[in-house]
């Protein structure tokens, strides 16, 4: 059993590489550097990963501070496993344009069915737990 209760249990994670999931869906992938008490993090060497379908794609983002309250997940990267991932890397410029065709066709899709809700009396309220938060 850990010694340490809540965010300080963070600190055996230091200088480790992590993933770390974010409130508003986004991906990065960095070195812990720096963590306090209220679960802040600094994270170096940092890329953002962003995945559509099959693909994937890495932006660099250098040092990056995460507010606590905005961490989701986060967990060690296997080094030994990193490599063998089932997906195709592709450039920034393909996974973004790939991003924004994926956000518009899920747009359409949610006009459609607002649409047909309507038609029927009902009114739909969209999901805006991502798409706000950039």
């Amino acid at each position: 059993m850990n010694a340490f209760p809540g965010t300080a249990t963070l600190l055996e994670e230091l200088d480790k590489k992590l993933m770390v999931l974010l409130r508003d869906g986004r991906t990065l992938i960095g070195f812990l550097r720096s963590v306090d008490q209220f679960a802040n993090l600094v994270l170096h060497h940092t890329i953002e990963r962003i995945h559509v379908g099959k693909q994937y794609g890495d932006i660099p983002r250098g040092v990056f501070i995460v507010r606590g309250e905005n961490v989701v997940l986060l967990g060690e990267i296997d080094r030994d496993k990193e490599d063998n991932i089932p997906l195709q890397k592709v450039s920034v410029d393909d996974i973004l344009d790939a991003q924004r065709r994926e956000q518009e066709a899920k747009q359409e899709k949610e006009k459609l069915l607002a649409k047909a809700l309507k038609e029927r009396g009902l009114h739909y309220i969209p999901d805006l737990s991502h798409d706000d938060m950039f």
